[in-house]
């Protein structure tokens, strides 16, 4: 056998085997659009009857979009008659808080919302509880905790004892301040807490306002303490204690929702191979294929910046 013989059935099987890997590759790839499709319908839990819809805001507060457009959907899906929130979380961001409150007071404005606290809704848990038209908690749920917290590290004695000394060159006196490398200036700790401050009066004003207290009675209030369910319903924080079922009732009563109508749990969407394999396996198999780059950071809350934050749940 000649040597350019070799080269062509070495090509030749060079060429099959590319073929035969792509073959491969297409058919997994039309396998999955078809389980994806096959998902798309067997998966859809959309409720196709009038219903009170169940939002359940959990841990750590951050704006996150999906729920965001979750709230959105909710309040044009002719099917959803009222909203129940389920609080359980010690708040989380300023912005994200904010961004939550917004969304319920919007669909608030257009269908009946209750607020149902579980173990904590304090914080922005309880910005959250607010933008309902009513709020109910167990008598030892853990509420209020009504302000505003700016925190940051500060390790430069840490970097002293290991020998290391940091240097800046930067625009400004206050560029990057507070800063972990060395103790905050006056100046520093002054601008830092008129932005504490500024969150703090809208915080403030936001309990005036849908709790209908005066600003001086507000502001006794929001000296940061928690309260139980019971202590929050004596000071009028919240409206009544019991769990979902006096909800139901408040619903029915006071806003002449039919009776005996189903509730279900609205959870934001998943794409169709998530809701298929599950996310775990899902994910693995799609990036094994190429085809889906996770972004881990998006999974993780960020504490960053200004937060209305009782206590972090570990």
């Amino acid at each position: 056998m000649t040597a350019s013989e070799f080269d062509k059935i070495t090509d030749h099987l060079v060429l099959h085997k590319s073929r035969r890997r792509w073959r491969l590759f297409g058919i997994v790839t039309l396998a999955l659009l078809a389980l994806a499709v096959i998902a798309a319908v067997y998966f859809d839990k959309t409720p196709r009857e009038p219903h009170i819809a169940r939002l359940h805001v959990d841990g750590l507060i951050t704006g996150e979009q999906k729920q965001l457009d979750l709230i959105r959907a909710l309040k044009k899906d002719t099917n959803v008659t009222g909203l129940i929130i389920r609080i359980n979380s010690p708040g989380g961001t300023t912005a994200g808080s904010e961004a939550l409150y917004e969304e319920l007071r919007a669909f608030a404005k257009e269908k009946p919302t209750v607020a149902v606290m579980d173990t904590v809704a304090a914080s922005g848990g309880y910005i959250t509880a607010i933008a309902a038209d009513h709020i109910i908690a167990r008598g030892n749920s853990i509420t209020g905790s009504i302000g505003v917290i700016f925190t940051y590290p500060e390790i430069s004695g840490l970097l002293g004892t290991l020998g290391v000394k940091m240097e800046e060159l930067k625009s400004g006196e206050l560029k990057a301040e507070p800063s972990p490398y060395r103790p905050a200036s006056d100046k520093a700790k002054q601008v830092s807490m008129t932005m504490v401050e500024d969150g703090f009066v809208w915080f403030k004003g936001l309990v005036a306002e849908r709790r209908k207290l005066t600003a001086e009675r507000t502001a006794i209030l929001s000296d940061g303490r928690v309260y139980t369910g019971r202590q929050a319903l004596k000071e009028g924080l919240i409206d009544a204690l019991g769990g979902e079922d006096e909800a139901v009732k408040w619903l029915e009563s006071e806003r002449k929702l039919a009776a005996d109508l189903p509730i279900f749990d609205r959870k934001p969407a998943r794409s169709e191979p998530e809701a298929f394999f599950g996310m775990s396996s899902a994910s693995t198999v799609l990036r094994l294929l190429g085809l889906l780059q996770l972004d881990m950071g998006a999974q993780s809350a960020q504490l960053n910046g200004l937060l209305v934050l009782w206590h972090p749940q570990l």
